[in-house]
């Protein structure tokens, strides 16, 4: 029955899902800071150095138990705990939730090539070492429905606490930017990405002044659907060497679409 459960918990109607209290700030168009709480599935990755955790990749939780990030953000040598609830990491919210990740509950897609970001499949899934406790703060993401393309130019935004610019600092605060989706036919036109670097199952984003970019990485494009619901229809993959935000070189998101069959055989086959 597992199995069977398994595609509706994560299909965009699943009670609860994609559904935060805190409205998000629709009118943003360059990035600033997010309205607290506002993408409450919205986590953050850390590893541990000397003794303390660290921020590095963004991601989405999909499941009580459930993590989605993209395989870039993975190290075999590093331990990595995840943060819910969290705003501002420089304060002390009281909303925040430490869960570890054990290094065997670590699921990177099996074709993925770690030197060959182009080639796709960025995507893992983490496995919590307890399940989260969902409350105001800390919501489910939905997906979005098995093979869904969305169109030319339909408002997504990202979030993350990644770099306010090539080079630049980290913020403290959630940072979220619209980025309209770019589709293939135009992302692989040869002067902006070109065919060989996008594949059908990217989605490209943005392109102008506004990107993700260094820390974002692994985190969710959050598109609103007709029912209102957010959908996590990418994870934050690539940007391009000239820069987080060069003219016509999108930001390159996982799109999520593409591999629902292997998040929910994978989640049904450790749970």
């Amino acid at each position: 029955m597992l199995v069977l459960l398994i595609p509706i918990w994560l299909a965009a109607g699943a009670s609860g899902c994609g559904e935060p209290v805190y409205a998000p700030n629709a009118r943003v168009v360059n990035g600033e800071d997010a309205n607290p709480f506002s993408w409450p599935w919205q986590i953050s990755l850390q590893y541990e150095k000397d003794g303390a955790f660290h921020h590095t990749c963004g991601g989405s939780l999909i499941a009580p138990s459930w993590v989605m990030t993209a395989a870039h953000c993975i190290s075999d040598s590093r331990h990595y705990e995840v943060v819910l609830g969290e705003y501002d990491m420089d304060q002390a919210e009281g909303s925040e939730q430490r869960i570890p990740v054990n290094t065997d509950d670590i699921f990177v897609h099996p074709r993925w090539l770690s030197f060959c970001t182009a080639c796709g499949n960025d995507i893992a899934l983490l496995k919590l070492s307890r399940s989260a406790e969902l409350n105001d703060k800390v919501k489910l993401a939905c997906l979005p429905p098995a093979g869904e393309i969305l169109p030319n130019d339909y408002p997504c935004y990202i979030s993350g606490w990644g770099r306010l610019y090539t080079g630049g600092p980290l913020p403290s605060r959630l940072q979220q930017a619209v980025l309209p989706v770019v589709d293939h036919a135009h992302c692989t036109q040869p002067d902006w990405w070109g065919a060989l670097a996008i594949r059908e199952t990217m989605v490209c984003a943005g392109g102008d002044i506004r990107a993700g970019c260094n820390g974002d990485s692994g985190g969710p494009l959050n598109c609103q659907a007709a029912d209102g619901r957010w959908e996590v229809h990418g994870i934050a993959s690539f940007v391009s060497g000239l820069g987080c935000n060069a003219l016509k070189k999108p930001t390159v998101f996982t799109r999520v679409s593409a591999f629902e069959d292997w998040v929910q055989e994978t989640i049904a086959s450790h749970s």
